[in-house]
């Protein structure tokens, strides 16, 4: 089989150097703003940051969508080649990339994955995307040469490629081993043995689908570039692919700013035709089909009594639950992309975040939500829906700089 058509590939990947891994590696480009950032990266020159957020580099706000950001990163990427802070493999290669968050351990690969399957429908996705986010992907891609942010891609089960991985873990010293935000370890081994390349290639190609887990936008900028330099069966994204077994899907929860014009007393009275609310400590919520609310310095349990839901991939959700019955019905929210009214915040930063939040705006409301399932995940790209905004929040996360594809 010509290597153009495998759904993954090695690629000449660019990594930190093991005395500098520590310093490079950094959170995903996307999970912090610009003043976070300059933040998290002051006094480290070799944070990947300055590549993927560069416009800390530059004195007061600046967009990050000015020529000059795009600019300065492709010049601190390459100043980063040069002094050998970075390095080029010298050749294709796959990376076994894990991730330790306390007892949590998943073992994927990094890989450089098919536009052509992705424009198929092999590389399943499950959220829409927004153009500005996408041309900001393919301007940064074009600029500084290389994919610095990996996608996240699910795979099912592959018994064969999961003990080659176990093996190599257990009995070689990897590339270099850091701790990251959240006391994530994120350790990566170079695959360069043609026997285990071939071995790796034949057995996703085999299975010949994945699903998109987190980026989107990555991969669809990755498809427009090649769609625009016409090399769309040839072209390739990065990627870092793990086994449905091993992701962990946190909670993506939400606050709303406002009652859309109703009084405490009269959202609660809603509220109570679709859903038993109990006052409750702080809590998140134990089981699908239950959200906790917290309103006016009160915790409620809220317990869905109402008629059902439809009974299809996306309908089932329980985000699907509550943006049909509180967001939109009660609070006059059908935009969630969108709407300045709302906002999501992750799970890992629990529930104490909600409330704080909640505390900080007079008149909001906040709502913790079960998290969805993987399984729930795939079966909706699997019946080529979309689910609402904001529905998945995968925990750990990978890191920026632990490995590019140029």
């Amino acid at each position: 089989m010509s290597k153009d058509n495998l759904i993954y590939a090695p690629f000449v990947g660019v990594v930190p150097t093991a005395l500098f891994a520590g310093d490079v590696a950094a959170p995903p480009y996307d999970v912090l703003s610009s003043a976070e950032a300059k933040v998290k990266a002051a006094g480290k020159p070799y944070s990947f940051l300055h590549v993927s957020k560069a416009e800390i580099d530059f004195d007061g706000d600046v967009s990050p969508y000015e020529e000059r950001v795009y600019l300065k990163a492709a010049e601190n990427f390459k100043n980063m080649l040069d002094k050998g802070v970075l390095y080029k493999t010298p050749k294709p290669c796959f990376y076994v990339y894990q991730m330790i968050m306390g007892d949590h351990v998943q073992t994927g690969l990094a890989v450089a994955a098919s536009v052509k399957a992705y424009n198929e429908g092999r590389i399943k996705r499950h959220e829409l995307t927004r153009v500005a986010k996408e041309n900001d992907r393919v301007k940064q891609i074009r600029t500084v040469g290389a994919q610095t942010g990996p996608a996240l891609l699910i795979n099912k089960d592959l018994p064969e490629i999961k003990k080659l991985l176990a093996h190599i873990v257990q009995t070689r010293k990897p590339a270099f081993s850091v701790i990251g935000d959240h006391d994530v370890r994120h350790s990566l081994w170079i695959v360069d043995d043609e026997i285990e390349i071939k071995q790796i290639e034949q057995a996703f190609d085999a299975q010949n689908e994945a699903y998109i887990a987190d980026g989107h936008h990555r991969s669809a900028a990755a498809a427009r570039l090649a769609a625009e330099d016409g090399t769309t069966d040839t072209a390739r994204f990065l990627a870092v692919a793990y086994f449905e077994d091993e992701m962990k899907i946190w909670d993506y929860n939400r606050v709303v700013f406002d009652l859309n014009g109703n009084s405490k007393e009269q959202f609660l009275s809603k509220l109570k035709e679709n859903f038993a609310l109990t006052p409750i400590n702080m809590a998140k919520p134990s089981k699908k089909g239950t959200f906790t609310m917290y309103l006016d310095g009160q915790w409620y349990l809220m317990e869905h009594i109402g008629a059902p839901m439809p009974n299809d991939p996306v309908s089932s959700l329980d985000v699907s639950l509550l943006s049909k019955k509180v967001l939109d019905d009660i609070l006059g929210i059908q935009d969630l992309r969108n709407s300045e009214r709302i906002d999501f915040i992750g799970g890992i930063r629990g529930a104490e975040e909600i409330k704080k939040v909640v505390d900080a705006h007079k008149g909001s409301v906040g709502f913790m939500v079960y998290p969805t399932a993987v399984n729930e995940l795939i079966a909706v790209a699997d019946q080529k829906m979309l689910m609402p905004p904001k529905s998945t929040w995968f925990e750990p996360k990978l890191a920026d700089g632990i490995v590019s594809k140029i």
